[in-house]
């Protein structure tokens, strides 16, 4: 169960971070992220009325919400990286956020076997070649190096919280609620004040009408991210931390294959080498 629910996380925040990455080419990324979670904000809430999940509040919460205050602060912080560039080197580096939650899983005393550790460093391995990293070219700005690990650490704390966040799918559901009204709280707040600053709320061209037509995307990048963090959650419950952070992370890979496969890109053989050793790094935990 655990491999399976987190590899649904990992095609999840593939497609999501693919659906946003399209999007913020258009539209600021602020708004992106405060759109994006107004859906998800609107269809957790519907769901938490009808399960009744509000009975399940308790202290669990605080850890929804510290989640909430993390994930855009992480997400601002990777589209600055990408913005600075090269994203060949950024886009790598953003995933070794799973060092949080494996560390976290190896703290509270699990001890992977030598097939799953195996599998650890070849997945991860494979994680940052899928990318494509850049290892020639211009230097990188020590800002944005910077700036990716940040996002790096805050994408990994996301997922060591909300995992802790409830004990029942009830539970989750309702965590999941406030982690997206924090974020939009706090996303909001953030694109306030770079409004009163002169920064853009809406794209140049187009404006708002741009934002309605984009509304079918936008929720389905809201409603996937948050899907994956459920899944991420159920997954870190049911069984070893260090094997569900790691195949959740695979994301990259997914994100890949679908520029690949919708955008025509063309896959560089360090990419695929990638691919192929995240593969080979799933067989090698599964079969742990």
């Amino acid at each position: 169960m655990t491999a399976l629910f987190a590899l649904a996380t990992s095609l999840l925040w593939g497609l999501a971070d693919f659906g946003g990455g399209l999007l913020t080419r258009r539209t600021p990324a602020l708004t992106v992220v405060v759109a994006s979670q107004s859906t998800a904000v609107l269809v957790l809430g519907s769901i938490v009325v009808a399960t009744g999940g509000f009975s399940e509040a308790g202290p669990l919460l605080w850890y929804a919400v510290a989640a909430g205050v993390v994930g855009p602060v992480a997400m601002l912080s990777f589209y600055k990286a990408l913005a600075l560039g090269p994203m060949g080197v950024v886009s790598p580096l953003g995933s070794l956020g799973v060092a949080v939650p494996v560390g976290v899983g190896l703290i509270i005393g699990e001890r992977p076997g030598l097939l799953q550790f195996a599998g650890i460093a070849v997945a991860v391995a494979g994680i940052v070649l899928a990318g494509g990293p850049e290892l020639r070219g211009a230097p990188v700005q020590r800002q944005a190096i910077l700036l990716t690990l940040v996002a790096a650490f805050g994408f990994g704390a996301v997922m060591a919280l909300i995992s802790e966040a409830s004990t029942t799918l009830t539970g989750l559901f309702l965590a999941l609620f406030v982690q997206r009204v924090t974020n939009v709280t706090v996303g909001g707040a953030a694109l306030y004040v770079s409004v009163k600053r002169g920064g853009r709320a809406l794209p140049e061209d187009g404006g708002m009408r741009v934002i309605w037509s984009s509304l079918p995307a936008l929720a389905f990048v809201g409603l996937a991210d948050v899907a994956a963090n459920g899944t991420y959650s159920i997954a870190a419950q049911h069984g070893p931390v260090t094997e569900a952070a790691v195949l959740a992370n695979l994301y990259p890979v997914v994100t890949v294959i679908a520029a690949l496969v919708l955008l025509k890109e063309r896959l560089r053989v360090v990419q695929a080498a990638g691919a192929g050793l995240a593969l080979v790094g799933t067989v090698l935990l599964a079969s742990g």
